[in-house]
């Protein structure tokens, strides 16, 4: 199973029996082509840029539950097109429940967060094998205090002070605090993890002003995609969440969900085209301080990307080895558990 990147501008996807055809037109370097893919091996689709889908197309692929994902030309999420909603009421009310009553999603939201800072913490370990950094040594201490911290507020739920301002004085206000301390030491010493200088200095998502922040954004659009898609095929309404603010046109549980997978994901999926050499600094366009890939480069960090998604690990709760594709679902599966009171706990993937 795989997904269907259409990056080439002006690009025509049509049905052809059980096949897509990808009509590519020429350009001043390369003659048009055609790209044929079975309809049944293809579980996403992502358009970026200006090229089409024709209705036909599209119906084909909404019948087999396939969404798509519409991106900018420089990989900024525009929209989904997504098949019916799943029809399991039960579980939805379950989710608006556990939504409005918030020691349900503190509790939800303190285990993504602590799934999120384990495994940066891993990546930050594994990385440092051969570097052994003080730098990087010290960060990885940093977030285990404060995983600590994270596990010492289960079951503890104090509500905010002020109506008017959700977090203060309240336990949520402690998690997120947390959150935001891991974050500020784990992207501190991201540099540190590559071989070259690349000019990160901290995140910076609007615009990306670095060659890893653009890539950190774009792989994080990505997943953000995958996570929205795993969550409608187990029924979920994507738009409510526990850790991220509902809000209008927001996938708060997409976001959600998506934490855990950020660094074995995608930020591991950066450090590999860069420290590997896979990508190089003319592989970025510059203009006005905002870092984008060039066409090339987006390519090979889209093959790196779906071989990271298609490798396989072994899960830590189930116990058998699926794709990280597929633990994406697996995760949304437990959630859905413990909110129907099948599972007694939920346990965020966490990575060795």
């Amino acid at each position: 199973m795989t997904t269907l990147y259409v990056t080439e501008p002006r690009s025509l996807v049509k049905k052809d029996g059980q096949t897509l055809i990808v009509n590519v037109p020429s350009t001043d370097t390369d003659p048009s082509r055609k790209v044929s893919v079975p309809l049944h091996k293809i579980t996403q689709v992502v358009i970026q840029g200006d090229s089409t889908l024709t209705t036909p197309a599209m119906i084909a692929l909404m019948e087999q539950n396939t969404d798509i994902c519409f991106l900018s030309y420089h990989g900024m999420f525009r929209g989904r097109l997504a098949p019916a909603d799943g029809k399991n009421g039960l579980l939805r009310l379950a989710q608006h429940r556990a939504h409005d009553d918030p020691p349900t999603a503190l509790e939800l939201a303190r285990r993504f967060i602590r799934g999120k800072l384990h495994n940066a913490k891993t990546l930050l370990l594994r990385t440092n094998r051969k570097r052994q950094l003080e730098s990087i040594e010290a960060a990885a201490r940093s977030l285990d205090n404060i995983i600590k911290r994270v596990d010492e507020l289960e079951g503890e739920y104090i509500p905010a002070e002020n109506s008017s301002v959700p977090q203060e004085g309240s336990t949520l206000g402690t998690l997120l605090g947390l959150e935001g301390a891991a974050s500020a030491a784990y992207f501190g010493v991201f540099a540190d993890l590559f071989h070259d200088d690349w000019g990160f200095h901290g995140r910076k998502r609007r615009p990306p002003t670095d060659p890893i922040n653009a890539l950190l954004s774009y792989g994080y659009t990505l997943l953000l995609n995958h996570a929205a898609s795993a969550c409608q095929i187990v029924g979920f309404d994507p738009h409510i969440g526990f850790l991220h603010s509902t809000q209008y046109g927001k996938p708060a549980l997409a976001l959600d969900i998506m934490e855990e997978f950020r660094a074995p994901i995608v930020d591991s999926v950066v450090l590999s085209v860069l420290n590997n050499g896979i990508l190089q600094h003319d592989d970025f366009d510059e203009t006005l301080g905002a870092y984008h890939l060039r066409d090339k480069g987006r390519k090979r960090f889209l093959q790196k990307f779906e071989e990271r998604l298609n490798a396989e690990i072994k899960h830590p709760v189930f116990g058998y080895k699926a794709s990280y594709r597929k633990c994406l679902e697996l995760q949304v599966r437990l959630v859905s558990k413990w909110l129907m009171g099948d599972i007694p706990v939920y346990k965020p993937f966490s990575v060795r």
